[in-house]
C-alpha cells in the first residue's frame, strides 16, 4: 500500500495542487496538519478521492469550518491532534507537533511516527520505529516544497519534490 504523508500546507493552494498530482498513486493519505484555512480541506476532498487522515496543527484555527467542509467529504476522517491508525498492519502515530511525535517513537507501540510543524524533512529510526516528517508543502520556510510516498509493503520512504 503507497501511504502519501503530506504537512505544512499554510493556505499554498498551488503548491498543494502540484503535491496532489504527484501523490495521486497513494492509497491513503495522512496529512499532519498546518492547512489554514477551511478552502484548503476543500481542496484535499475534491482532489483526493481515496481516504485521507488528518491531525490538526497549531495554524488551524478555525477548527468548526475546517469540521464543516470536511463533513462533505465522506473519505476524510479527522482525528484532532493525535491520531492512531494500522494501515497495511503497520502502525501509525500522527502528530502535527515534532515534540510530541519524537515522545510517541520512544514508546515502541508503533512502526511509523509521522508529525510535521518544523517543516524540516526528516526520516530516522528510534528503535523499531520510524520517523517521517515530510517537509512543507508551503516550500517557504526552508525553501523546499515536499511530501512522502511511504510503501507498506518495504517500508521505503519516497521523498516528493514539487
Amino acid at each position: 500500500m503507497k501511504v502519501a504523508i503530506i504537512s505544512d500546507i499554510h493556505d499554498h493552494i498551488d503548491l498543494l495542487n502540484r503535491a496532489l498530482q504527484k501523490i495521486q498513486t497513494a492509497d491513503v493519505m495522512i496529512c499532519c496538519g498546518d492547512l489554514c484555512s477551511p478552502f484548503i480541506m476543500k481542496t484535499l476532498g475534491e482532489k483526493f478521492s481515496r481516504p485521507i487522515h488528518l491531525v490538526f496543527g497549531n495554524n488551524d484555527g478555525d477548527l468548526f469550518r475546517l469540521g464543516k467542509v470536511a463533513g462533505n467529504f465522506p473519505q476524510i476522517t479527522l482525528h484532532g491532534e493525535v491520531a492512531e491508525l494500522t494501515l497495511d498492519d503497520v502502525r501509525f502515530a500522527i502528530t502535527h507537533f515534532d515534540t510530541i511525535g519524537r515522545m510517541l517513537a520512544t514508546s515502541d507501540a508503533y512502526d511509523v511516527v509521522c508529525f510535521g510543524h518544523n517543516h524540516q524533512y526528516e526520516t530516522s529510526q528510534v528503535g523499531n520505529t520510524m520517523i517521517i516528517n515530510p517537509g512543507e508543502v508551503m516550500g517557504e520556510l526552508t525553501g523546499t516544497a515536499s511530501c512522502v510516498l511511504f510503501d507498506t509493503d518495504d517500508r521505503r520512504v519516497e521523498k516528493i519534490l514539487f
